[in-house]
């Protein structure tokens, strides 16, 4: 029996202006009220959560990996380091895929009175170039194609659209292969 290589586990990460901190299931009180906010949902539809889904979620996630080990959870809040005002979240998905490597599917979400700062950016930046660290080889995204600011992210962490459309929002990727840190 072929036992699986572990998934690498989030890590507290700083930038000039953010704490990345790994997430817990008792960040839950603090980001059901920045997530609160149905605007956040036009372009990944759904609708925002109760506390108990969220903790539940996030007591899900904190596992750090799918329950069947085939994916790698790293999620973590986003944190100003100026005040501790929790402002939103960055999150990877990891899969080997068959051609090879480590690739990580990526996620951002600024919750809407903090939007406009480059808080997305600076911790997608962050939680990107800890990636890399670890041995991720391919990031990939999938953004709406009227998602202005998500694609704005996207460009900065260095990835491109394709043609390829996945329930309605185009994927975003580096190209296979290490690459240099942004």
């Amino acid at each position: 029996m072929t036992v699986p290589t572990p998934w690498p586990a989030a890590a507290p990460l700083t930038t000039p202006r953010l704490r990345l901190e790994p997430l817990r299931r008792a960040h839950a009180r603090e980001a059901v009220e920045v997530l609160d906010d149905v605007r956040l949902h036009t372009w990944t539809g759904g609708a925002p959560s109760s506390l108990a889904r969220l903790e539940a979620r996030y007591a899900r996630q904190e596992a750090g990996r799918s329950p069947d080990g085939t994916q790698g959870w790293l999620n973590w809040m986003l944190r100003r380091a100026v005040d501790g005002q929790v402002v939103g979240t960055v999150q990877a998905t990891l899969c080997r895929p068959g051609a090879g490597g480590l690739e990580a599917s990526l996620a951002w979400v600024v919750g809407v009175p903090y939007q406009g700062g480059g808080y997305a950016r600076e911790g997608a930046l962050a939680m990107a170039s800890w990636l890399r660290a670890q041995g991720v080889t391919r990031l990939v995204a999938h953004i709406h194609p009227r998602h202005d600011a998500s694609m704005a992210v996207a460009r900065a962490l260095g990835l491109t659209a394709s043609d390829e459309v996945v329930d309605g929002e185009i994927r975003w990727s580096t190209a296979a292969g290490p690459r240099a840190s942004p």
